[in-house]
């Protein structure tokens, strides 16, 4: 069997249709995959091309994904041996998430600020979101 297809990642149809740019998609894809557990730690990712060849992009596409995913401290490469998920890939991954999602709540809380929300309007409203997130 050739070790190329040995891996399979189950990731959502990419496409140019999508939001996001194609590589963004994988990174985001393998990222998910990742923190469900899915992909645990050490576990081998498809090559490039292997991989390329299953999502229907180019090569650069999938290495962009794979060098994003790397640079976050995700996954690694090991010349000859391919590319694994790292040890603590789950935990880097949820790190990123948090910071993004501060930025993103210092951003709703700017746009709340300048609708004229005060402090205690925003928490409000953040309670109430949260309650129906918790809901569903």
């Amino acid at each position: 069997m050739n070790k190329d297809h040995d891996t399979r990642l189950a990731l959502p149809p990419i496409s140019k249709a999508a939001s996001g740019p194609l590589y963004q998609q994988i990174v985001d894809g393998i990222k998910r995959q990742v923190s469900e557990g899915r992909l645990p730690p050490g576990a081998p990712l498809p090559s490039f091309r292997a991989l390329a060849e299953e999502l229907l992009v180019s090569l650069i596409t999938v290495k962009r994904a794979y060098e994003e995913l790397e640079r976050e401290g995700i996954i690694y490469r090991r010349q000859g041996l391919g590319t694994f998920v790292a040890d603590d890939g789950d935990a880097r991954n949820r790190e990123a998430k948090v910071v993004r999602a501060e930025a993103l709540l210092r951003e709703a809380f700017d746009e709340a600020r300048e609708a004229g929300l005060e402090s205690e309007e925003m928490l409000g409203l953040a309670r109430r979101i949260l309650t129906e997130e918790n809901r569903q």
